[in-house]
This record gives C-alpha cells, structure tokens and sequence, in this order.
C-alpha cells in the first residue's frame, strides 16, 4: 500500500519546498539589492525591475538575541537570529541549539532547516525555516 504524502505549504511565499528548500529574494536589477517578499521598488536605488534569485542554503551567524518574552502561546526562550548567506542577509530563528549565549558563536557556520508548523482543518501542513548549527563545524569556543 502507498501511503499519500501529506500536502505542505510554505509558511513565507519566498520559502521553496521540495527535495532542496530554500529561500528565493527579489534582487533588483540595477543595484542588485536583495529583499523578500513583495516590493514596488527598490530601497535602495528606486529602480523598479526584479528578478528572483535562490538564496544559498548556508550561511554565517552574524547576530542573535535571545527571546524571553513574546506574545502568549509563543515558546520561550528562542534564539532570534540575522544570517549571512553569502552576502545575502536573512533573519530567522536558530534552531536546534540551547537558546544559551555558551552555546552560540558569532561566525559559526549554519544551514537552512526546515519544520512542521502545524496542520489546517483540511490536513495541509504549514512549513517554516530557521537555520541550525552545521554539525561538521568545530566549536571556536574554549
């Protein structure tokens, strides 16, 4: 018997699924600024062209916070964090660490991940992204 897979929706439009997620940015074509989401032009230069470009899956921590206090029924403490992805900058949360200031290093490499948010009414799962630690990378800490 072959079991069905269940349908999946990114929980942001610019998150890809399939057999490589990732993200895709909006880079304008004169500037070559990156953004996600909807733009009607660019912050940076004005100009009002586009094109969709793939953001690579790994990156660089360059920031984080970590969050004691959020809205009710948001899981606390988590690690907010800024990434660069070979110059592109993607904000989201570092996952799969302890949200502990010993456990994170500014530079340290991470990827792209993603999980389940959660179903609709109608079984359709929701995805979203984070990055996580890449488990090959050697701590700078000592």
């Amino acid at each position: 018997m072959v079991t069905q897979a269940r349908p999946q929706i990114p929980l942001v439009d610019y998150l890809e699924l399939g057999d490589h997620p990732h993200l895709v940015a909006s880079e304008c074509t004169n500037c070559h600024a990156r953004f996600f989401d909807r733009r009607n032009a660019c912050g940076k230069c004005g100009e009002l062209n586009f094109t969709k470009v793939d953001v690579p899956t790994e990156g660089i921590l360059r920031s984080f916070t970590i969050v004691s206090f959020a809205a009710p029924g948001i899981s606390v403490p988590f690690v907010a964090a800024i990434v660069s992805c070979e110059g592109t900058t993607v904000s989201a949360n570092l996952v799969n660490v302890t949200p502990d200031p010993a456990s994170i290093d500014l530079g340290m490499p991470v990827h792209l991940t993603t999980f389940s948010i959660g179903l609709d009414s109608a079984g359709t799962e929701a995805i979203g992204f984070g990055f996580e630690p890449t488990a090959t990378a050697p701590s700078t800490k000592e």
